[in-house]
Parts: structure tokens; sequence; C-alpha cells
């Protein structure tokens, strides 16, 4: 039964481990850019968009599709960049555990 209780014990740690990492990601902010900073894109930790800044100079009707590949493009890196702070704080919860492959958390 000494058994059982630690592993209680040590799941009851892992859940609230993983509760903080949750708050810690919706918390956190990552931005992607693209056009040499033209557009920057802010991501949450969790990849909820928070905020898109276009400076003015890219902004004419002229150019439309041009803008609208420079939001695309920031918009990947900033997911990438999210990503990777999401898999960074994992390995702080999990101690270094890989998760198997396919298996993504916390999406």
């Amino acid at each position: 039964m000494k058994n059982l209780a630690g592993m209680l014990k040590q799941a009851q740690q892992m859940q609230q481990k993983m509760a903080d990492m949750q708050a810690a990601l919706d918390g956190a902010e990552v931005d992607g850019s693209a056009g040499g900073g033209m557009v920057v894109v802010t991501l949450s930790g969790k990849g909820e968009m928070k905020r898109i800044r276009i400076d003015k100079s890219i902004a004419t009707p002229d150019d439309v599709e041009m803008l609208e590949d420079l939001i695309l493009a920031a918009h990947k890196d900033a997911k990438a960049q999210a990503e990777a702070y999401a898999a960074e704080e994992m390995k702080k919860v999990t101690g270094g555990l890989e998760l198997p492959p396919g298996m993504s958390l916390p999406f």
C-alpha cells in the first residue's frame, strides 16, 4: 500500500505541474516576423493570436497579395516559436522525458 500512496502523490504533483504549465503557456507571448520585421504576429504560448503589427509603408492597396503572404509567414514563424516554447515547458514538467511520436501535449 505504501507504493500506491506514493504513486498517487506523484500523480497529484504531476497534475499540479501540468496546471501550472498551462497557466504559464497562456500568459506567455511569442512574436513571429516576416519582411525584415515589417509584419509581426504575436501569439500566446498556446498559439492564440494576440495581435498583428504591420508597418504602414507596406499597407498599400496596390500590393495586398504581398501583405497577405507576409502575414502568413509571420504567423508561421510565431507558431513555430510557440511550439518550441511549449515543448521546452513540457520538458520541465516531465523531467526531460520524451513523448512518443505523434503525441503532442498540451494541445
